[in-house]
């Protein structure tokens, strides 16, 4: 596969960063451009940022000159990933897509748009297709893709084999967010530690509507979403990384057992997996037997940080089926899930 040179926006943020390690030595995207703000330009990045993440800064960003996030100082990259917080995205994006540079986004700016993919490469590849219809310059050069939050990602990962399966009716979700989720240097020690914060502002309409998006159908040009409601609380909880849910779902067609619904998720066909991505964990979805698994601090990191963990799937009481899931907030949720789109729209033909 040809290398393409990407541009990184918000690149000194936490999810900047993040883009910065897991793109060291990928094997198909170099970063070229780094964009953050004013105040930034003009730096080396290593004097720029305030480097947070486990391992060493990458020496093959250290030394780029950081630029504002300006598209005319960007105009030697493929596309670009997007770290930028929210307040800023969207004018900035749009800016970058009017001047017919891909934008690829982990900003909730643009995940409600008609025309916007909201993608999870396993579970809606083909919504890539809204790509062609979008409008931001004449000959299609310039669009905007997103995923979804970092809760909704496992949520829609998880849902989906039971969509296939069994249809869905209607869902209870509880997401215990790690302090990781509330960017740096995040949440308060004399909030969290010790302690269990029972909300998280404007985290749960996001949850309750981008799993329909993204577990909707393509048809004629626009997401029909999928039809069922969801119900969720958003709570942080005193660890360090990997959302943690708990799923109660009521089903359109109850499984006749509890092996029928645990046949759903082993048996379930990933439609990416022919493509070879460089990202795409193995098992993307993987249902642990033990009673106590999936655990935030045992699980998060499996397959890179790629994977979504389903435990202690059982029958319910006033629903049909109870279960936890997982997956790593600032990889799978947040960057991670970026650079597998981008392999996605590489692999298909819609970056060039």
């Amino acid at each position: 596969m040809p290398s393409h040179n990407v541009g990184i926006l918000g690149a000194t943020g936490a999810v900047g960063q993040k883009f910065i390690r897991l793109l060291e030595n990928h094997p198909w995207f170099t970063i070229s451009k780094l964009g953050a703000s004013q105040r930034s330009a003009g730096k080396k990045y290593t004097n720029a940022v305030h480097w947070i993440e486990k391992t060493e800064l990458p020496r093959q960003a250290a030394d780029i000159e950081v630029s504002e996030c300006i598209p005319d100082h960007f105009q030697d990259v493929d596309f670009v990933f997007s770290g930028l917080d929210s307040s800023v995205a969207g004018d900035i994006e749009q800016q970058f897509a009017e001047a017919g540079i891909p934008v690829i986004s982990n900003a909730k700016n643009y995940r409600m748009h008609d025309q916007v993919p909201l993608l999870v490469p396993e579970v809606n590849p083909d919504h890539a297709k809204l790509i062609k219809k979008q409008s931001f310059t004449d000959d299609g050069s310039g669009w905007i893709v997103t995923n979804p939050n970092c809760v909704s990602v496992p949520l829609s990962m998880s849902l989906k084999p039971l969509a296939a399966a069994f249809g869905i009716e209607s869902v209870i979700v509880t997401s215990m967010q790690s302090v990781s989720g509330a960017g740096y240097p995040g949440v308060s020690s004399l909030d969290i530690i010790g302690n269990v914060v029972p909300h998280i502002g404007g985290e749960e309409p996001k949850v309750q509507t981008e799993s329909t998006k993204v577990l909707g159908n393509l048809a004629d040009d626009i997401i029909d979403f999928n039809d069922f409601t969801i119900q969720a609380t958003a709570v942080r909880v005193p660890t360090i990384e990997g959302h943690l849910l708990s799923v109660a779902v009521k089903l359109n067609n109850t499984p006749s057992s509890i092996q029928k619904a645990e046949q759903a998720f082993t048996e379930w066909d990933n439609p990416i997996s022919d493509l070879d991505l460089p990202s795409s964990p193995d098992n993307p979805i993987r249902l642990y037997q033990k009673e106590r698994y999936p655990q935030p601090r045992l699980h998060a990191d499996r397959e890179g940080g790629m994977q979504t963990a389903v435990g202690r799937l059982r029958e319910g009481t006033v629903m049909d089926l109870g279960y936890v899931t997982m997956a790593h907030n600032t990889i799978r949720g947040a960057a991670g899930g970026a650079i597998l789109n981008a392999e996605l729209l590489v692999a298909k033909e819609y970056i060039k």
